[in-house]
């Protein structure tokens, strides 16, 4: 997150190797330090069969930043709470959104110890961002935590970032319902962006969707139409809920037609009127 080194006892040490965790291999993708042989295991397992997650991942990143240079920039949104916010890396949240704005108050939401107890490390001295820790799968606890109460003006438009985690929620957790429920606690003109994992449309989208499905365990690949479904009731932003590549895309952004993987996953921002 920000830019000085973490604390030196949040780095891996060689005699731990917990269970593997998507936040750790998502990390490990991204060339990042703070990952585990277990979670390096089923990241070369992921590589070796789809060399292109590599792009995957990074357009993930991308797509995240072009939506907070618009939250921010275009919207005029000073609060954004990212929920599943998973380890730092580079171009976090809170550096693009400071970069236009540095009043912007952000709040990084997780469930996971480790990123819980490095962000924080990370973010002692910044005031503007703070770390709570908190489960999507329950909202109301979610949203009744005191340190984002503190931190967040309810009565003020907020950017809402449900970024590659509403896959990880299964049918039968509700996820409509949850979506539900975070909005229905923001007040009018904050805006909700998703981003999600699409089910193939094609055989060879279908290969990398089962490579991924291998890596990633409990996940719900989703149409196009089910992750719209999430954003019904709210005004979407142009253009609408498209694949990642096709999102406000920037000169460097590779075309959909670059790799079977882009065509995995979609990205939206919506309105609340």
């Amino acid at each position: 997150m920000p830019e000085q080194q973490p604390a030196a006892d949040w780095q891996p040490t060689a005699f731990e190797n917990p269970p593997p965790n998507i936040a750790r291999v998502y990390d490990y993708l991204l060339n990042g330090k703070d990952n585990y042989a277990s979670d390096r295991e089923i990241g070369r397992r992921i590589e070796q069969t789809l060399p292109e997650v590599h792009l995957g991942v990074r357009e993930q990143r991308a797509v995240l930043r072009r939506v907070v240079r618009h939250l921010v920039g275009e919207a005029g949104l000073r609060q954004l709470v990212d929920i599943g916010s998973g380890l730092p890396t580079a171009d976090n949240v809170h550096q693009i959104a400071h970069a236009i704005a540095p009043a912007t108050r952000v709040v990084y939401v997780d469930n996971d110890p480790v990123v819980l107890a490095h962000a924080r490390a990370l973010l002692a001295d910044n005031r503007e961002t703070v770390v709570v820790a908190g489960d999507l799968r329950e909202p109301a606890e979610l949203l009744a935590d005191q340190g984002l109460r503190d931190h967040i003006d309810f009565d003020q438009p907020v950017g809402l970032l449900l970024c590659g985690i509403l896959h990880y929620v299964l049918d039968e957790e509700e996820p409509a319902r949850i979506v539900r429920e975070l909005v229905d606690a923001l007040p009018s003109g904050s805006h909700v962006f998703v981003h999600h994992l699409l089910a193939a449309g094609d055989a060879d989208a279908a290969a990398a969707e089962a490579v991924l499905r291998q890596g990633v365990g409990r996940a719900r690949f989703r149409t196009m139409d089910q992750v719209a479904a999430f954003l019904d009731g709210l005004a979407l932003v142009d253009p609408g809920v498209v694949t990642v590549s096709e999102w406000r895309p920037d000169a460097d952004t590779p075309p959909l037609s670059a790799s079977p993987v882009l065509r995995l996953a979609a990205a939206g921002v919506a309105r609340k009127p």
